[in-house]
């Protein structure tokens, strides 16, 4: 079957887009203040080595911009959080609306843990936060599609996942983090086996 993207319409580019596009990370963002917003994208990647940048597509509700990109661009800051298997259910139940004056993370019994660089707390369970300022919004699609990149101005691993290489820098082990990647429609995939194959010569 050859489908011809110039036919179709957003809601259709959309079911292919996420059916194609996976397994996906899932970037669960903390926003914004009194109250802290989260909510859960999955489509994210890192654009820049160094300094260390993420970027994130946001797409617009019926009634207009996500609170998330409304606080980043307010306040200048936000944090990545990492979840891990242990947090799906929380993970799924963040991305029903809320009103802005909801806290999703108080709604969900889900406590926060200040940053260190910035003023936006992270998710206190998760093992792997990343706290970010704000650099750039990109608009793609009259539709919504806008890309939010921040920079990496701090980690927060919990110990149990850093490993120390030879060098004495420290790494994260994705088997023992065990994140959650989204698929299409409400699913999600575990980590799954793990294939390590000898490195390339100049790779």
């Amino acid at each position: 079957m050859f489908i011809d993207a110039a036919d179709l319409s957003p809601a259709d580019t959309y079911r292919l887009l996420v059916g194609s596009v996976v397994p996906r990370p899932i970037a669960w963002v903390t926003s914004g203040r009194d109250p802290v917003n989260l909510a859960p994208f999955s489509s994210f990647t890192w654009v820049s080595q160094h300094p260390a940048m993420l970027g994130f597509t946001v797409n617009r509700r019926a009634n207009g911009r996500k609170d998330t990109i409304r606080n980043i661009e307010e306040h200048g800051e936000f944090v990545v959080n990492v979840a891990d298997e242990a947090m799906l259910e929380a993970l799924h139940a963040s991305s029903e609306w809320m009103p802005p004056d909801v806290g999703e993370a108080d709604r969900l019994g889900l406590a926060l843990a200040p940053s260190r660089v910035i003023g936006i707390p992270g998710l206190a369970d998760a093992p792997v936060r990343m706290e970010c300022r704000y650099h750039s919004t990109t608009a793609f699609s009259p539709t919504g599609g806008e890309f939010v990149v921040g920079t990496v101005v701090g980690w927060t691993v919990r110990d149990d996942v850093v490993r120390i290489g030879s060098t004495g820098a420290a790494g994260i082990d994705t088997e023992l983090l065990r994140p959650i990647g989204r698929l299409a429609g409400p699913r999600y995939t575990p980590l799954g086996e793990v294939v390590e194959l000898p490195p390339v010569p100049g790779g």
